[in-house]
This record gives structure tokens, sequence and C-alpha cells, in this order.
């Protein structure tokens, strides 16, 4: 058997916008907010009844962000999950040019 070499391609740091999604960095913005709600359920040991006994949110949204499910929520409203849950949310702004599929595979 006869090993093929493997191709590899550098990512543009956003996996929405390698795989060609319509808002990449609004899903990749939601997602790491999601996470980071995951994150403080996990310390705090809150189940999904739990974080809607302490915020007053549903519990079913919070199945949801645990499933990735992400279609119906606002980063307005994830970020005021965060807030209920008991932390802040600091956002830094980077604004630059958009690269082209070739220069990403060029590694521009």
């Amino acid at each position: 058997m006869k090993s093929q070499p493997i191709e590899i391609m550098r990512g543009s740091g956003n996996v929405f916008r390698d795989l060609g999604h319509a808002s990449p960095d609004l899903e990749q913005l939601k997602s790491i907010l999601a996470a980071q709600i995951i994150q403080m359920l996990n310390r705090q040991e809150l189940s999904v009844r739990g974080a809607h006994a302490r915020t007053g949110i549903a519990a079913a949204d919070f199945s949801r962000i645990r499933n990735a499910d992400l279609g119906r929520f606002t980063v307005d409203r994830l970020v005021s999950i965060i807030n209920r849950l008991g932390a802040r949310v600091e956002v830094r702004v980077k604004v630059r040019a958009m690269l082209s599929a070739e220069q990403v595979i060029a590694g521009d």
C-alpha cells in the first residue's frame, strides 16, 4: 500500500469562513460566547434546570446552547445570559482587510 502525500491547507482562523458560511464572523462570535456559557455552567456545576433557577432564562435555551443550536440567539442575548450567570463580557475589535481564498491558500 503506497501512501499518498497529504495536502495541507492553512485556514483563515475562522472555520465558518473556511466552510463558506454567509456570516462567518457573526457565527464565530456566537460560538465563542456559547463556549464561554458552557464553561461557566460546567465550572458552577449547573444543570440546565439549575441555570434556569439561577437566571430565569428558560432551561430549553441552555439546552440549545449546550447543543450548539445557536440559530435562535443574537449576540446581545448571549451576552445577557453571560451577565446573568455573573460575568461581564469585554470585546476588542480589530478590523482588517479580508483575504481571498487564493491568498489564504498561498499563506498571505
